[in-house]
């Protein structure tokens, strides 16, 4: 287990923000710093790096394509802006470490075993989470994502370009998806379900459904000091209204709603803005309580809301589940299940149709997408125990 502190100090200063998160965005140098990182590791292990069309990155210990699919574990390295250090990395680490773990105990899978590097999860440049499994199996459209554009105008495709990834190859991919017989996530909680049930790691149940969708509120630029107040059109009210109305509705249909993002033209201090696009994400269940709040805010707004990303309900495979928490308890029995209403890419290959599982690690603050997000160092070695009695349960 030497392994894990050692891979965890070389990934602790890339991307690291003032704020003590990360920034550590899709196809920037972070990035590429990142997938060095991953490819050097795999190397140590003699493992073989498969990229695929997409730019997700696969370590091979075996041929899937010689051999028949394989027992695929990982994650993702991106982050959202200021995140945490554990939510992504904890679990490609962990992969590795369970690799070795397994070495070590002369154990050799008896199907091929691979670590994967999915690409952009967070979604946090060009606003689509998942970006990566959802170009794999199809559920993002090739076209548009190229089109997506970050912050300062870049589209997807030219941010691609940069890193050496083609972008006109971006699409659904079967040759790779026919080599994951199995994918296993390990990632940090993010909630405190296993703080409050006093267990080092969990099984996941499912994922709620949850989506974005965009809300461009109109107004007339003026003058912050020479306008009257009954002659203004200041779309921050209408923004107000939003804001209020999202966290009502929320409490009524007990469902999540986050206005997290916001766009303010021209955003000067003494003027009234001529627009605000404001980033609406809902979740819960039902289905219904999420679809009736978000026209609920945009009748609050005045606007229909745009819909950039929908995940629908995702219920992981009882059966495999159930092998997943029985190898992951041990000798103290199942690992307690729980749901989660984060969006993983467990859960887009799952809808896709591959056999999919995640494991949780303690999150003793129960904070995520935060400096504060944290794991400590025993329940991170009952997690790499864990996923290694799973790769043995497995392949």
């Amino acid at each position: 287990m030497s392994s894990f502190p050692g891979m965890w100090d070389d990934l602790g200063d890339v991307g690291r923000a003032p704020s003590g998160g990360y920034r550590r965005f899709a196809w920037t140098r972070e990035d590429g710093a990142l997938r060095e990182w991953f490819r050097g590791e795999a190397a140590r292990r003699s493992m073989t790096v498969i990229s695929d069309r997409v730019g997700n990155l696969w370590a091979w210990d075996g041929d899937p394509d010689a051999d028949g699919p394989g027992l695929v574990l990982g994650s993702h390295l991106d982050s959202v802006p200021d995140g945490g250090a554990f939510d992504g990395p904890l679990g490609i680490v962990s992969a590795f470490a369970a690799v070795d773990l397994l070495r070590s105990d002369g154990h050799r899978p008896e199907r091929p075993l691979g670590i994967a590097c999915f690409a952009d999860e967070e979604g946090a440049r060009f606003g689509v989470a998942c970006a990566g499994s959802k170009l794999l199996t199809g559920d993002l459209d090739a076209d548009r994502a190229r089109a997506l554009t970050d912050a300062d105008g870049t589209t997807m495709a030219e941010a691609m370009a940069a890193a050496g990834v083609d972008p006109g190859s971006v699409g659904r991919d079967d040759e790779a998806l026919a080599r994951i017989g199995t994918y296993v996530e390990l990632h940090v909680e993010q909630g405190r379900w296993l703080v409050d049930g006093d267990a080092a790691v969990g099984v996941a149940t499912g994922i709620r459904p949850h989506g974005r969708w965009r809300l461009d509120l109109r107004g007339r630029a003026d003058h912050a000091g020479t306008t009257r107040l009954e002659d203004r059109r200041d779309p921050m009210l209408d923004l107000a209204a939003l804001v209020q109305t999202a966290r009502e509705a929320a409490r009524r249909h007990d469902v999540v709603a986050t206005v997290g993002k916001l766009v303010v033209r021209p955003n000067a201090v003494n003027a009234i803005p001529s627009e605000v696009t404001a980033w609406l994400d809902a979740r819960g269940l039902p289905v219904s309580a999420v679809r009736e709040l978000v026209a609920e805010v945009g009748a609050a707004a005045g606007v229909d809301p745009v819909e950039e990303s929908w995940v629908p309900p995702t219920t992981f495979e009882a059966g495999l589940r159930d092998r997943v928490a029985a190898a992951a308890g041990g000798d103290a029995g199942p690992a307690p299940l729980l749901d989660t209403g984060a969006g993983h890419d467990a859960g887009i290959l799952a809808a896709a149709g591959v056999p999919a599982a995640m494991l949780f690690v303690r999150n003793p603050t129960g904070i995520s997408h935060s400096p504060a997000e944290h794991a400590e160092a025993d329940d991170c070695l009952a997690g790499v125990h864990a996923l290694a009695r799973v790769v043995r349960e497995l392949a």
